[in-house]
């Protein structure tokens, strides 16, 4: 903790048998200081605390005075360190020290029941009708949970109903602003995010995802297939310099491993446009206004080495459809193979934003 007096944890001396022990610790970003000084040693401080030196016939009292030393941090940061050298005569080890200033807990109100839990979200878009079916399929199979819609378009349309809440948006404002407002609304511990063109069946369980989630607490994301197609993807990304910056490659269709316990799921890189989050990970990464038509991979390119990611091959339980009136083509142009007009706006925006000088997909 910053500024804050901190034992060192298990610093001991194994020497062989001496008429004399000496030791010197020394550090560049705190003071150390002895919590319970003996007449039996002589313990030295210098260059302003930072340098302590310890000197004592017994090795007991050596130890009982590294057991009982401080290390306070000079100055406030909330996450940096510092390295102490130790030296025992010829010898010299080298240790970090984290300075870190504890998280405050932040807890949610997870109730009795998936209504508790989760959010739907959504973005709606013309034709009205396909969001109007999405909802409906919602209220099938889960009639009083949460619905939130972002709504940019210049003619509106209300979609009325219990626990349905609309949010209107000035016209074109985009598909990430839509998410950033959602998800600034949110008061569950997590959301499920689903395009206006899909559609609940019988094997969309938000329970299962939820199940995942709670059992491993280290996940941020959980993603589901679509149309009983999983859609995910790795990326690596390589550290390039201050002035070219670096290289960001994406494989779709790669993983890594499969998460314990549950071999249908592996973690990845990114996921498709059906997947359930925890609403503080994500609003800490946030969503990029700047996407405005198409757009999704960005969430987790601004999130790579923050979110936690899988994918789950569950189809009987973590699947949803496109709306029957989708045909194959629209799930291979979107999914599969999109044009790469599409694209052409974002790649400014990941050059500049993320520094970067290449951009791979496979």
């Amino acid at each position: 903790m910053p500024m804050t007096p901190t034992h060192i944890p298990d610093l001991r001396l194994f020497p062989e048998r001496r008429s004399n022990y000496k030791v010197n610790l020394k550090v560049s970003k705190g003071i150390l200081t002895i919590n319970s000084p003996t007449k039996q040693s002589s313990v030295t401080e210098s260059n302003n605390q930072t340098e302590l030196t310890i000197v004592s016939t017994s090795p007991v009292t050596v130890n009982f005075l590294l057991a009982n030393m401080l290390y306070t941090s000079s100055s406030y940061h909330i996450n940096t360190g510092d390295f102490v050298s130790f030296r025992f005569e010829k010898h010299e080890a080298v240790f970090p020290v984290t300075i870190k200033q504890p998280h405050v807990p932040v807890l949610w109100d997870i109730g009795t029941d998936i209504n508790s839990r989760v959010t739907i979200t959504t973005m709606t878009s013309p034709p009205f009708s396909n969001t109007k079916a999405l909802v409906e399929s919602i209220r099938y199979y889960y009639p009083t949970i949460k619905i939130f819609i972002a709504d940019d378009i210049n003619k509106r349309r209300t979609f009325s109903g219990p626990n349905v809440e609309q949010y209107f948006m000035p016209q074109a404002k985009g598909l990430f602003a839509g998410r950033n407002l959602v998800l600034s609304q949110l008061t569950t511990k997590y959301f499920l995010w689903v395009d206006d063109t899909f559609m609940f069946t019988e094997t969309t369980k938000i329970e299962k995802f939820v199940e995942v989630m709670e059992a491993n607490p280290e996940l941020d994301v959980v993603g589901g297939s679509l149309e009983e197609i999983p859609f995910y993807m790795s990326m690596f990304y390589e550290e390039g310099d201050d002035d070219e910056g670096g290289c960001l490659h994406m494989k779709f269709g790669a993983k890594f491993h499969s998460l314990p316990a549950y071999p249908h799921c592996s973690l990845v890189s990114g996921v498709v446009n059906f997947f359930l989050a925890r609403t503080d990970a994500v609003r800490r990464v946030g969503f990029d206004p700047n996407i405005r038509k198409t757009g999704h991979p960005e969430l987790f390119m601004d999130g790579l080495g923050s979110l936690m990611v899988a994918s789950c091959n569950d189809p009987q339980n973590m699947s949803i459809n496109l709306q029957p009136q989708l045909d194959q083509d629209y799930l291979n142009r979107k999914y599969r193979n999109p044009e790469y007009d599409e694209y052409d706006y974002r790649y400014p925006i990941y050059f500049l934003k993320n520094h970067l000088k290449c951009l791979t997909a496979a």
